[in-house]
């Protein structure tokens, strides 16, 4: 009779121990990488944009660029041994002031910053599920409207803290405060202003993220079980009455939302007085953002009573990572379009590898340089990004009343 040997007893994975290690390791690697491109204490500088740019975003011919050159007014920009003109983005801010002050053109705002009785603009950029070019969309966004000469705050309310790494920040590594330290239930509750940073383009300024924005959805429903006080049965005011502290420093304030309807979302909601939903047009992505809106629709409706409310000026649909080849995602777009009109922006972004290609150094299109890439593929992705930008910056204004 054969007696098998007992098998050997294996050790229980400890699954909570291998991804702290992993996601430290990453870290670290990560950190080392970024250290070859980015030493300590550096900061992320900004290329200069060619006059055509530069025409584009002030809202100008380049021929009239040239002859305030030639005549020695406004900024010098620097000129290649070719004679090719270009401005660094503070200089593009000193051409609008100028612009501004001695400009003929009455009927066009250089400086189009609020004017007395125009309201805060807080855009929030939202969907459930991850890949759809959320933080992308947020980033370029907000480097837009402060290179179009807006005054701009980009909040990162999303725990992996993308748009922040965007931006040259890497918050496990930094130790840098994020908007929770704005929020937070407690004595340690500091105001929005001491967690501001600049950034490489003059106009925007950035909340960065960090892990501890999680800490928000813990503490928010041990706040409302507090029958002491009422600060968490009103949590969905709290990124409001932040963002009141510093409202008067900006137009508009770009607000990329974590991918989870949470507590953090349902705030930056109420706090928002536009929303964009981006959708990549493919059949699970449209899928999952029907269950979204069902979830987010049915989470809204009850809280109003509460006084959340969530009173926009408009929000759309952004098509995001669009291949107009691809027959499937063509139909998908017509679909979408059909079904909901207006609210689906006119223009799309492209699915574009020089998007994908910037990314690798931490750089949006705004940053990277035409030079270390296609230049067809480069030209096509801006054009898409531009129209898109461009399109929203035109609901801004007309929320505005312009």
């Amino acid at each position: 009779m054969n007696v098998s040997s007992p098998r050997p007893i294996r050790e229980p994975l400890h699954f909570e121990k291998h991804i702290l290690e992993q996601g430290d390791q990453i870290s670290q690697k990560l950190h080392l990488l970024s250290l070859q491109r980015f030493p300590p204490f550096a900061k992320k500088d900004l290329r200069s944009f060619s006059l055509a740019e530069v025409a584009t975003y002030l809202g100008v011919s380049q021929s009239h660029l040239k002859k305030l050159h030639l005549e020695g007014k406004g900024p010098v920009p620097e000129t290649s041994s070719s004679g090719r003109r270009s401005y660094t983005a503070q200089q593009m801010l000193e051409l609008r002031q100028y612009l501004d002050q001695y400009g003929r053109s009455e009927a066009r705002m250089y400086v189009p910053h609020r004017r007395l009785g125009e309201k805060l603009q807080v855009l929030a950029v939202v969907n459930f599920k991850g890949g759809s070019g959320k933080t992308t969309t947020a980033a370029h966004l907000a480097q837009y409207l402060a290179l179009t000469g807006h005054r701009v705050l980009a909040v990162d309310l999303d725990p992996q803290a993308s748009m922040s790494s965007l931006h040259g920040f890497q918050p496990e590594l930094d130790r840098i405060k994020s908007l929770y330290d704005a929020i937070r239930y407690d004595d340690e509750k500091v105001p929005l202003s001491d967690i501001i940073h600049t950034t490489n383009f003059p106009g925007l300024d950035i909340v960065p993220a960090n892990l501890e924005l999680q800490e928000f959805e813990y503490d928010t429903p041990l706040a409302m079980a507090d029958r002491s006080s009422n600060a968490g049965k009103a949590f969905f005011t709290r990124i409001a009455t932040a963002l009141d502290e510093v409202e008067s420093r900006y137009d508009i304030v770009i607000i990329d939302c974590p991918p989870q309807l949470g507590y953090l979302t349902i705030a930056a909601l109420t706090a928002a007085t536009s929303v964009l939903i981006t959708i990549h047009p493919q059949m699970l992505d449209v899928m999952s953002m029907g269950q979204f809106l069902l979830m987010l629709g049915n989470i809204l409706e009850p809280i109003r009573s509460a006084g959340a409310a969530v009173n926009l000026e408009w929000y759309r649909y952004l098509i995001t990572r669009y291949e107009p080849t691809d027959q499937p995602q063509a139909q998908m777009v017509a679909f979408l379009q059909t079904l909901f009109g207006e609210f689906i922006l006119k223009n799309q972004m492209l699915k574009s590898t020089a998007v994908s290609d910037a990314g690798i150094t931490k750089q949006t299109l705004y940053e990277v340089e035409k030079n270390t890439m296609t230049r067809s593929t480069y030209e096509r992705a801006m054009e898409a990004l531009d129209a898109v930008n461009g399109e929203i910056a035109g609901l801004i204004h007309g929320a505005w009343g312009r």
